[in-house]
């Protein structure tokens, strides 16, 4: 990543998260100026390790505000050159009580008031994480080719599927590329698959979980599926990159790794040999395919599966996250 010859001052919605974590992490370490939005600055628990990065003393500000509030997002953008917008609710289950309040409201409507703040702000840039999940729920594309940007989710097939994150991210998304096409406002979109590495802040999220079920859960039976993974650390990368090149523009997808459920708890049990695996795979058979290679065309670089989880697991054994096992 280039090296930040002034102190340029970018804003990251939802800064304490698991993703925009890492990002800021990195921008100060860039020597950026970083206006970081969460819920509540003085929540130790889930934003205290913000405090704590190298540079954070002199080059973090965190400000008190949430996706529905127009008026603290302004607050937070003002003077910022670049918006990462990060932020957006991710269900630890499936079945949501609520998807209009919990997923579908703060993915929309909450893009739709940062991109507004940041048209009043004149900024420079906004790159808006959005997610493979707003590529993938698409049962119409060719079986034989691999899913690149042009490939959108069927809003219709996830409201069947209940599948509200998707349907949320694929919203908040369309919505924020067209948003951008008729106000003239430089927006790139960047869609992660499930992320996975190791943990800044101290309060486990999503994604993680999805790893550490497989470490510890014991399971009788799992499903035998396709897991699409990233680095967590690769995908701030490729934030920062989708926001530093000039050049550019639309969606990224940004994944690295596709394993199967069996395959990946083989490389752990090698790895790690004394922790409680599931005991026995139901195949499933998928055959869907994605393409980073428009992400990598830009210069993006991702690291081996075994560095992530190697990482990954050091992080949870350190936070005491898989018991005495």
């Amino acid at each position: 990543m280039a090296q930040c010859v002034e102190k340029e001052r970018v804003c990251v919605t939802g800064a304490g998260g698991y993703v925009a974590s890492w990002v800021v992490k990195f921008l100060l370490s860039n020597g950026y100026m970083v206006h970081g939005t969460v819920r509540d600055p003085c929540d130790e628990k889930k934003n205290g390790h913000l405090k704590k990065l190298k540079n954070a003393t002199e080059n973090l500000q965190l400000f008190k505000t949430d996706l529905l509030d127009y008026e603290g997002l302004c607050a937070a953008i003002a003077g910022c050159t670049g918006v990462l917008h990060v932020a957006c609710p991710v269900p630890a289950v499936r079945d949501v009580p609520n998807p209009e309040a919990e997923l579908l409201e703060p993915a929309i409507t909450g893009t739709r008031n940062v991109l507004n703040a940041c048209l009043n702000a004149k900024v420079k840039k906004v790159v808006v994480v959005s997610s493979v999940g707003a590529v993938m729920v698409n049962p119409n594309w060719p079986k034989d080719q691999a899913m690149d940007e042009n490939c959108w989710t069927d809003g219709e097939h996830c409201k069947t599927l209940k599948l509200w994150y998707c349907l949320g991210k694929t919203l908040a998304e369309s919505e924020a590329l067209e948003y951008a096409r008729r106000n003239e406002l430089n927006l790139v979109t960047v869609c992660p698959s499930i992320c996975i590495g190791p943990m800044l802040q101290s309060t486990v999220n999503a994604s993680s979980l999805f790893l550490l079920h497989y470490l510890k859960d014991g399971k009788e039976s799992v499903e035998d599926e396709d897991r699409i993974v990233v680095d967590v650390r690769d995908v701030a990368d490729a934030i920062l990159l989708a926001y530093e090149k000039p050049e550019a523009e639309g969606r990224y997808i940004c994944s690295s790794h596709t394993v199967r459920s069996r395959a990946l708890v083989e490389m752990l049990k090698g790895m790690y040999p004394n922790y409680n695996y599931p005991k026995s795979f139901t195949e499933v058979k998928q055959d869907a395919k994605i393409s980073s290679e428009k992400l990598q065309n830009l210069g993006w670089k991702f690291r081996p599966l075994e560095e992530t989880i190697v990482d990954a697991v050091k992080n949870y054994e350190e936070s005491g996250l898989l018991g005495n096992e």
